[in-house]
């Protein structure tokens, strides 16, 4: 079992490696973005310019489905920038990990990585994650889903006041637990769907790299699945955050 390089500061504790994979997700995005914007062409477009009209287009698709295009365009740039993060997230620990094998105390920063507790657990030899997908972190998930359902109430709030708060008391006042357990278990089936899948792929690929080179082509099987089920969660968080959403700024018109 892998460690992972937490670091304590301020009494609260941080995954060096999560941080650090974020980081390098925000830079593909951005660098992505940066390169199919940087010269355009309606004559003439470049393979990537045509990459992500297709992207926009299919996001666009996804909003479409769930509210009205006037309602539901200012909402693009969330929806393009969820999909795209969450989707090259969830690659980054398919081609390979980081893993850096360690048998004295090991201190980075001038924090402890690995202690001589943490070397007795694992028999004097601990091994530290360093590259994965950041979407294998359930705080990073629950984080990106509290920040939708934030997002979904504020709009509902500002944008559809009067039945935003009519609605918890439908069709009668003695619903209202229901409506507010409801709305709580947006939070953890949208960050908790998306960790589960990530991490679960990412345990099978470790186990089957463990069972020996006889699997390899297996791994060549699961990784292309692991694709595929990547591609497939970044669409369902993006669907469903349009979903709700168009819950809040349009439930009267359902």
């Amino acid at each position: 079992m892998h460690e992972l390089p937490i670091i304590e500061l301020f009494g609260l504790r941080f995954d060096l490696s999560t941080l650090s994979m974020l980081l390098v997700t925000g830079v593909i995005v951005f660098v992505l973005a940066v390169a199919a914007t940087r010269n355009l062409s309606v004559t003439n477009p470049g393979k990537l310019q045509n990459f992500m009209e297709w992207v926009v287009e299919f996001v666009r698709n996804i909003i479409t489905g769930a509210m009205d295009w006037e309602k539901g365009k200012k909402f693009l740039s969330l929806g393009l920038t969820l999909i795209m993060f969450i989707f090259v997230a969830n690659m980054l620990g398919l081609p390979f990990s980081i893993v850096t094998e360690h048998h004295e105390p090991f201190s980075l920063f001038g924090f402890e990585i690995v202690s001589q507790q943490v070397l007795e657990k694992h028999h004097g030899e601990a091994h530290v994650l360093w590259w994965k997908s950041p979407t294998a972190d359930a705080s990073v998930t629950m984080g990106l889903a509290l920040m939708v359902v934030v997002l979904t109430h504020y709009f509902g709030m500002t944008q559809n006041t009067r039945y935003y708060f009519k609605h918890y008391l439908e069709p009668y006042p003695v619903f209202l637990p229901l409506n507010l357990l409801k709305e709580a278990a947006k939070l953890l089936t949208l960050g908790m769907r998306l960790f589960g899948n990530i991490y679960a792929g990412e345990v099978m690929i470790s186990t089957i790299l463990l069972a020996g080179p006889w699997l390899i082509p297996l791994l060549s099987v699961w990784q292309g699945f692991s694709v595929f089920v990547g591609a497939i969660q970044a669409f369902i968080f993006t669907t469903l955050t349009m979903v709700y959403m168009a819950q809040q700024i349009q439930h009267d018109h359902h």
